[in-house]
């Protein structure tokens, strides 16, 4: 394609006057590692230099890119979760994609409704049919390199190099010159997202340029300094994607902020068989209740057969999904309705759930910043429109969702679990977890440094078997002050402790605060599942920070006040026709003298909706009151008239 007279006379007044690179605007983004020499750890970015030299895009853009992707980690040559490879994210991903979804896993009940018959789906793979081009890129890669496969995936130079390949290629397929400014490689940004809509290319090419507009340095996984020299004034010449063969998303009436690629794939609301229906149920929220809660999951699963699965009726249901190639969004459900997705049904009524590409038990099968930025920018526009706190005790994860009853307890989900990024997502989130007290604050606040914190896990491939090393958001408690001490052990499991990866038993997140029940040493003790639990906190690398707050204890008099796992209405409030609902304690106590972090104080309340017909859907309010609670690695639910409210101190 030729380019426009007014586009080509843009083009030749930037490159009069490039655009000088600027100071660096943002500090440095990972601490350095103390064992690279400096030569050595300058080697990523003299490929970068080489590659863009070699195949003429400028470094820049190469950089912003690369940064999108992954950070310029080279995850040792680990593949993704959609099979992608080193610092480039050159995608290979014949055999990265096999996995039981998600919610065919286990025995929770995704709705967790005890008015209705458990919804457990049967086992299944999901379809993947034909791998799209976004996941072959390392194969054309090699071709126009002459690199082989195996080198792509574990030579960062080399992938650096297929990655300049691929964007030179994008821009010759434009038809656009090989122009030294980078406002003028849009468009081959937009092409090598790998997107197939027009929206979800655009939204990826302008990420990489607002990274390359803020600049940034960092040390990479491997010890590398990568630097990005800020360019404010840089302004990308979007004409240039106007020749590329793209189709228009299916936008619809999507809920979903203007930064980000959305589109409409709903899940169906129709009815089957005797009765039954899917796979979700019709409201109208907020107005009928409010929106408190945002869950993260996981898929388990591959991008396209996932939406296969939203769209079965006999399947379950959530809100949004995510793809982690490029951070193209899904809606599903709009947010006035309720999914059947977190597996206890008060947190369903009140929670969106936004389902992300990926594995939990596959530590190196790593997500791109690309998910990560356009997930945080969903719960950010979320949050904003229904008022929901950006913290841990409402931005959920399905692990720390409790279960509704004691015979539920063992079987509710553990993703996104211990591999997923809190503190980095939080960040994006701009609500980062910093200090907010001395030692006398009470509470602390788990922040252990997640590239350099990596705790020993089993069970990733093989029970038993060691996980490989890998970066955790997650921090290990005992039962006193040293590792020589058992594990905490939860009651409600009825197991003995481990490290296994979907073990939370004994087990803290990032994000998530605690009251402090004392100190010694390097060790922190915090109340936890009705016990003092310890967790090690050494001064030099902390793995928590100290944060102030309020909590709850036992009303004088009382011994101990049952914990639930749902605030549900007391049995009075229940209209006629409405059956009233179990207001059942779980197998915790919170006894006399402890204290646990407080969140919200909401009311009892049930969604009564059991019939395809939305005539004898009810929403029902009681007088009672609860305080949700950090209880354990899951959140609780105390009655407001069991317990104190204090401000936490040491």
């Amino acid at each position: 394609m030729r380019r426009s007279v007014t586009a080509l006379k843009r083009a030749a007044k930037r490159a009069a006057g490039p655009v000088a690179s600027a100071a660096l605007t943002l500090p440095l983004l990972g601490a350095a590692p103390s064992s690279p020499t400096q030569s050595s750890a300058q080697a990523l970015q003299s490929a970068f230099s080489s590659a863009a030299a070699e195949y003429g895009v400028p470094r820049s853009v190469l950089l912003g890119v690369s940064y999108l992707q992954s950070r310029w980690d080279a995850h040792a040559g680990a593949p993704s979760v959609t099979g992608g490879y080193g610092p480039m994210h050159l995608t290979d991903a014949r055999t990265a994609l096999a996995g039981a979804a998600h919610h065919s896993e286990g025995a929770e009940d995704a709705r967790g409704d005890q008015a209705r018959a458990a919804l457990v789906p049967e086992e299944r793979i999901p379809d993947t049919k034909d791998l799209p081009a976004r996941l072959r890129t390392l194969p054309r890669a090699a071709e126009l390199t002459g690199q082989s496969p195996q080198r792509l995936r574990t030579d960062p130079a080399a992938n650096v190099a297929g990655g300049a390949a691929l964007l030179a290629a994008a821009q010759r397929e434009l038809g656009e010159p090989m122009s030294a400014d980078p406002a003028d490689w849009y468009g081959a940004v937009a092409l090598f997202s790998g997107a197939d809509d027009r929206a979800t290319a655009a939204a990826y090419a302008n990420d990489v340029y607002e990274v390359m507009r803020t600049g940034g340095e960092r040390f990479t996984d491997a010890g590398q300094r990568v630097v990005l020299a800020a360019q404010p004034e840089l302004a990308a010449d979007t004409g240039t994607l106007a020749g590329a063969r793209l189709r228009a998303a299916a936008a619809g009436e999507t809920e979903c902020p203007a930064s980000v690629s959305c589109e409409w794939i709903p899940a169906p609301y129709e009815e089957f068989g005797d009765g039954d229906y899917g796979n979700h149920d019709l409201g109208n929220r907020p107005e009928s209740q409010s929106i408190e809660y945002i869950v993260v999951h996981d898929t388990e699963g591959a991008w396209e057969g996932v939406l296969d699965l939203v769209q079965d009726p006999t399947y379950v249901s959530w809100n949004y999904s995510l793809r982690s190639t490029d951070g193209h969004i899904a809606q599903h459900l709009k947010a006035k309705d309720v999914g059947w997705h977190a597996g206890n049904w008060y947190v369903n009524a009140k929670s969106i759930g936004l389902e992300h590409e990926g594995f939990l038990a596959n530590p190196d099968a790593w997500y791109t910043e690309a998910m990560y930025r356009s997930s945080a920018r969903l719960v950010k526009y979320l949050a904003r429109t229904y008022g929901i706190p950006l913290d841990r005790q409402h931005i959920l994860g399905h692990d720390t969702v409790p279960g509704p009853t004691t015979a539920t307890v063992r079987t509710m989900h553990t993703d996104p679990g211990p591999y997923w990024d809190w503190a980095h997502y939080f960040d994006l989130l701009d609500r980062p977890f910093e200090p907010t007290a001395g030692k006398k604050g009470g509470v602390v606040t788990i922040r252990p440094d997640y590239a350099e914190h990596q705790p020993e896990y089993t069970g990733c491939a093989t029970a038993g078997s060691p996980c490989p090393a890998h970066g955790s958001s997650a921090v290990r408690l005992y039962s006193g002050p040293g590792t020589s001490y058992p594990l905490i052990k939860d009651i409600g499991l009825g197991t003995t402790p481990s490290i296994g990866v979907n073990d939370l038993s004994s087990r803290v997140s990032t994000g998530q605060q605690y009251a402090v029940a004392g100190r010694d040493g390097d060790w922190t003790a915090i109340w936890y599942l009705g016990q003092k639990a310890w967790f090690h906190n050494p001064a030099k690398k902390p793995t928590a920070v100290n944060a102030t707050g309020l909590v709850v204890t036992a009303k004088d008099g009382l011994e101990s006040v049952p914990v639930y796992g749902r605030a549900y209405p007391e049995a009075s409030a229940y209209p006629a026709g409405v059956p009233a609902q179990p207001v059942s304690p779980l197998p915790y106590r919170l006894p006399q003298g402890q204290k646990y972090v407080v969140g919200d104080k909401v009311p009892g309340q049930y969604y009564y909706a059991v019939t395809f017909d939305t005539a004898s859907h009810r929403v029902v309010t009681g007088k009672d009151l609860y305080y949700e609670i950090q209880y354990g690695h899951r959140v609780g639910f105390v009655r407001a008239a069991d317990v104190t409210v204090v401000p936490a101190a040491g």
